[in-house]
Formats: structure tokens, sequence, C-alpha cells
């Protein structure tokens, strides 16, 4: 399987998300406060090297219509720094509504978003991950959703 992160990178932290060893489930694993790109850095490959990450999957803000903005350019530029940085491939994923979505599963759970923000950034980054996960088995198994009759054999 792949052991991938999945990053929620925002203006002063980024959640980090892994995936467990068979590559079906992601789990918030930490959030790091970004300070300087360089201390940032050596957290990431302590990160890094004790998961033995082959990939970087980076949530990529879009604008609701789909388009490119000033933030999505600064995730961009700072993805692609610690793609470098970290000798990983990178790939990013439509992240749009993740943060909400965090903030929602955490009101279900009795978890107040406001005072827990690293807590929303981490889940943030866990659906990023997963979401990627989801769409690279999906791309495996040839498209076949589970009820899909059309890949079964037909006949004798």
């Amino acid at each position: 399987m792949i052991s991938a992160l999945g990053l929620d990178i925002g203006s002063k932290r980024i959640g980090v998300a892994g995936c467990d060893a068979t590559g079906l489930i992601a789990t918030g694993l930490t959030t790091v406060e970004r300070t300087s790109f360089q201390r940032d850095l050596e957290q990431f490959k302590q990160i890094v090297i004790g998961r033995q990450v082959q990939v970087l999957v980076v949530g990529l803000p879009y604008s609701m219509n789909g388009t490119l903005g000033f933030q999505a350019q600064q995730v961009q530029k700072y993805a692609q720094r610690l793609s470098v940085a970290l000798h990983l491939p990178l790939e990013y994923m439509d992240e749009r509504l993740t943060s909400f979505q965090a903030e929602q599963l955490m009101r279900s759970q009795g978890i107040s978003p406001s005072r827990h923000r690293e807590l929303v950034d981490r889940k943030a980054a866990s659906l990023i991950l997963q979401q990627w996960l989801d769409e690279r088995r999906s791309k495996r198994l040839g498209d076949t959703q589970p009820g899909d009759i059309s890949s079964l054999p037909s006949g004798p």
C-alpha cells in the first residue's frame, strides 16, 4: 500500500493527517503551528521519516466558482517548496468545504470548533486525505461502485 500525508495548509497552522497501513482510513495526526519554513520543514521531516511517507496530498482551496484565488496560489507555493525539500511527489485535492465539514463533525460530537482550531485543521486534513484515498481506490477498482451490476458477468 501507500503511505500518504494529507495537509490542510493555512496561514497560521497546517493540519496533518496520515493513513493506516491498508491505505483505507485517514486519521488526523497533528497540527503544525507555522513559524518559519525551516522550522516547519524540520517537523515534517520527522513525520515523513517516522511514517515512511511516499506522497503529499494537499488540499487546494478553490473558490466556489472553481477558480484558484490568492489563497490557493499561496498554498501551491508552500506545498511545492515542501515537496521539493522533502523529495516527495505532490498531489492536490479540492478542499472546498472541508473545514466546514470538520466543524460540523465537531459540533455533532459536542466540541466547540472556535475553541479547538487546531483540531479543525487536523480533521480537515483527514477529510482531504480520505477523499484522495477513496478516489484512488475507486480508480484501482475500475471505477465500479458497490451495487454496480455492469461489472458482473452476464449469463452462463
